[in-house]
């Protein structure tokens, strides 16, 4: 996508993400080139990625509605991103070269480093590319890019978190050092149960929010 298509992408995802635009609500190019003060092609690239990724639906005479996704299929999703990234770590720990290892590592320290100056989209950049990283040291094709497609899908619900920024960080500090220290000690298990624990607590709360949404 081009710049100007990547952001108008992330927007809309956001608004669907927080509810502000509903299910069903159509996504006209003409409105939405108007309220961005931009051409139909960005827009139409936009539409085009949110289809790709389940967020609207794209119908030749409807043109794009935002996409019908129920608590059920939420947990669904969710359930299967959990088991799968974890199923990722248990694989790196096995797998991952020594270098791999470093590399994650460094990434750790590099995430410690935006925590500690409250760099929130720094963090959002370092916690994408440490949970690729893991996904890649599975060396299994299939699994990773599950993982990566089922967490592209879920990030615009992942980013609002609910409390404090700077506590909500310090919690996944702490877990992503869990996560490190299993995989570098070649300890399948624990990196799987670390990971699974990172996930479902992030699940927990995107599901609370959803549902929240939903019964509204």
């Amino acid at each position: 996508m081009t710049t100007i298509a990547s952001q108008i992408y992330h927007a809309l995802a956001e608004e669907i993400a927080k509810g502000a635009m509903a299910p069903g609500q159509k996504l006209e190019e003409k409105v939405i080139a108007e309220k961005f003060g931009v051409s139909r092609t960005p827009v139409r690239e936009a539409l085009r990625e949110l289809g790709a990724r389940g967020l609207i639906e794209m119908n030749p005479r409807r043109g794009g509605v935002v996409a019908r996704i129920d608590v059920e299929q939420m947990a669904d999703m969710l359930e299967a991103e959990c088991e799968i990234e974890a199923s990722c770590a248990r694989l790196a720990a096995q797998r991952m070269t020594a270098m791999e290892r470093e590399q994650l590592y460094e990434l750790h320290r590099q995430y410690t480093e935006c925590v500690g100056n409250q760099d929130l989209d720094g963090c959002r950049e370092i916690n994408r590319k440490f949970h690729d990283a893991i996904c890649r040291g599975a060396h299994n094709v299939t699994i990773a890019t599950m993982a990566v497609e089922l967490r592209v899908r879920l990030a615009p619900f992942r980013q609002h978190q609910a409390g404090p920024a700077d506590v909500r960080l310090q919690q996944s500090l702490d877990e992503h050092q869990k996560i490190v220290d299993a995989i570098r000690a070649n300890d399948a298990a624990g990196a799987y149960a670390a990971l699974s624990e990172h996930n479902a607590r992030l699940s927990a709360g995107v599901m609370r929010r959803f549902v929240a949404a939903a019964s509204q």
